[in-house]
């Protein structure tokens, strides 16, 4: 299969022709503009962990004694996964830019495969806080539960979280399949690899966010209750 890549060529009114310059060369450019919208990221998931902070402030014991309910098993398990996924994913750039196509896709499969695996996990712990009644409007977390005000606001703020990052998790996959498509159909080259790039360091951002998730939901109630669902 071919994977040349096929400019696009405009004709002005002398009837001369040029080679237009597309995203797929505008590598500065191209990488700039996915900054900006990775610097989004940080600030919504910022100010969501300054509010978790400052609640923290209020409700100190509360927040170790919900940390320490949590499976940190599980919690560690996935946090390797993602880790081993940055790498698989930071190799198939490294091999999609020294020629080794093959090599990128396969590396693209292993990082789809790990973020499969982190989402079954995650599943599986969200099921088990489910059945015990720790989820959100279910059981213990209903108003008129005897659950105390700040493990509430915790567990609200966990499921919100941990939510919205598997949801970038689900992005996060189906842009790395979008992008073997690209990659089958000659768009994306080693010449030509924005996207890849850009699609390698979304991927960076969500393995970076739970770096943070995993030891502030988790580990504060390390020293508490031991425990985990």
């Amino acid at each position: 299969m071919s994977h040349e890549y096929i400019p696009e060529i405009a004709t002005d009114r002398d009837g001369n022709k040029h080679e237009v310059q597309g995203w797929q060369d505008d590598f500065y450019g191209g990488k700039l503009g996915f900054w900006l919208f990775m610097f989004t990221e940080v600030l919504m998931f910022g100010a969501m962990f300054m509010v978790l902070a400052y609640y923290n402030t209020l409700h100190p014991e509360a927040f170790i004694e919900a940390s320490a309910s949590l499976n940190r098993l599980l919690g560690g398990i996935n946090t390797v996964i993602l880790l081993v996924s940055a790498l698989t994913m930071g190799l198939s750039l490294l091999k999609m830019r020294v020629g080794d196509v093959k090599g990128a896709k396969l590396m693209i499969w292993a990082t789809i495969l790990l973020a499969i695996a982190f989402l079954v996990i995650k599943g599986f712990e969200w099921r088990a806080e489910y059945n015990h009644g720790i989820f959100l409007m279910h059981g213990e977390m209903l108003p008129e539960s005897g659950m105390a005000f700040g493990k509430k606001l915790f567990f609200g703020m966990y499921f919100t979280m941990t939510g919205i990052h598997g949801f970038h998790i689900i992005i996060g996959i189906g842009l790395m399949i979008w992008l073997l498509k690209r990659i089958n159909a000659g768009k994306v080259t080693p010449a030509h690899h924005i996207l890849h790039w850009n699609i390698a360091l979304y991927w960076d951002i969500v393995h970076l966010i739970w770096v943070f998730v995993f030891p502030y939901y988790y580990m504060i109630g390390a020293g508490g209750v031991a425990g985990g669902h």
